[in-house]
């Protein structure tokens, strides 16, 4: 039995301890662990990544419209 928990540090409590204890009762287990690392850190953490990554954002069209010409847009949506 597997069982993976996502939580902030701040969440850890007594609770969470007993009920590991009672899922795996008499059993040997590990537990690991490990901090989530944030997305974009991740993408950027390799050199030709983060310039891959850049040089597609500034290739990106860019659209402009009034506040009106959106709210047009929008409005077309919601029927």
């Amino acid at each position: 039995m597997e069982a993976i928990y996502k939580l902030k540090a701040n969440e850890i409590n007594t609770n969470l301890m007993e009920t590991i204890k009672k899922l795996f009762v008499g059993k040997e287990i590990t537990i690991t662990v490990t901090s989530e690392t944030d997305e974009t850190t991740y993408l950027t953490m390799n050199p030709a990544n983060e310039k891959h990554l850049l040089e597609n954002m500034v290739a990106e069209p860019v659209v402009k419209f009034s506040g009106d010409e959106f709210k047009s847009y929008v409005e077309k949506f919601q029927e």
